[in-house]
């Protein structure tokens, strides 16, 4: 089946009778970057995206910002660049400002705070020619400081290997990918999902995955295309976050029709645990990122009041995090 002719057909029992017809993969790109009070970083997000090859537009989203952040975009003279406003409505709510004023065939969602290494979107397109029947590519990702300086050591897991084609199930089970620029996704299936619910405040990218992950194949590239910054003003610091914050995610995600049309019934409960274990990881790995071995502890503990069996690997990659891979 040649690009043009791919089609994913939506579950009518969760949305409006449509179907997603491929844009070409070589078709442009546009990076939305949502901000609020991001002076600090915001043209290191945006020089990052002007320097892609594909990308025909970068489209700024301020969500009220006070700081400088909105003279800085204003003063970046390039005709790609699109400064827009959706006054604090959240982050969420951003993103789908961005999207649905998009008109690029696909979508990039960049944060304010962190920067797209140099081919990331080239890299992506390729991927994409090769898999036309993809939703959503994706590529790994490596963490940076509050300056800017490389912290970790993601280079070091050379061969490791992402899932790709159907991933629903074991995307159910915990998010294995981070919400930022290593996602390229088609605008059409983004829209048709309905974008991200901004009735949840963490792990809505995740809930936004999974239902694309319902309609379509994702494809993985195994390369570093993001620097994630870690600073005390992250969203998901887990200096200030708790397991119980992302929990209301995972009772979204195993509420939604599209999804659960999709996964086998007697995997559901399952694959409930796995994800709640997950989260409960990340927020250890987090932590202990943060030198808080305290509530390291208290979560790996939690982990194994649900699953003995997952602690020898939780524990793992909380070590793992802890050198920075």
């Amino acid at each position: 089946m040649n690009t043009a002719e791919a089609i994913v057909d939506l579950p009518t029992a969760a949305l409006p009778s449509t179907s997603v017809r491929a844009p070409s993969p070589a078709g442009p790109v546009s990076v939305v970057i949502p901000v609020k009070n991001g002076a600090a970083y915001i043209r290191e997000a945006i020089d990052s995206a002007l320097t892609q090859g594909g990308v025909a537009e970068i489209i700024v989203v301020d969500d009220g910002s006070t700081d400088d952040t909105i003279a800085i975009v204003r003063s970046i003279r390039d005709p790609r660049l699109r400064l827009t406003t959706n006054v604090s409505s959240g982050v969420s709510a951003a993103r789908n400002f961005g999207a649905q004023n998009a008109t690029g065939d696909w979508l990039v969602f960049l944060d304010a705070d962190d920067r797209l290494r140099p081919g990331a979107v080239a890299t992506l397109l390729a991927a994409a020619r090769g898999a036309p029947r993809a939703v959503l590519v994706y590529g790994d990702y490596n963490t940076i400081d509050s300056e800017g300086r490389q912290i970790g050591r993601r280079e070091l897991l050379k061969g490791r290997r992402k899932p790709s084609g159907d991933v629903l199930e074991r995307l159910a089970s915990g998010n294995f990918i981070v919400n930022g620029g290593i996602v390229l996704t088609r605008t059409e299936a983004f829209r048709a999902v309905g974008g991200f619910d901004v009735s949840l405040r963490y792990c809505e990218d995740w809930h936004c995955w999974c239902r694309l992950a319902a309609i379509g194949e994702f494809e993985f590239v195994p390369r570093l295309l993001l620097d994630y910054r870690l600073h005390t003003a992250n969203t998901m610091n887990a200096a200030v976050r708790t397991p119980q914050d992302f929990f209301p995610a995972v009772a979204r995600v195993f509420d939604d029709g599209l999804i659960l049309a999709r996964l086998p019934e007697s995997a559901a409960a399952r694959l409930r645990q796995a994800a709640e274990i997950h989260l409960v990881t990340y927020s250890a790995m987090q932590a202990i990122r943060f030198g808080r071995y305290r509530e390291t502890l208290a979560y790996l503990g939690m982990v194994g009041r649900r699953s003995l069996k997952a602690m020898p690997r939780s524990a793992i990659r909380i070590v793992l995090a802890y050198f920075g891979i």
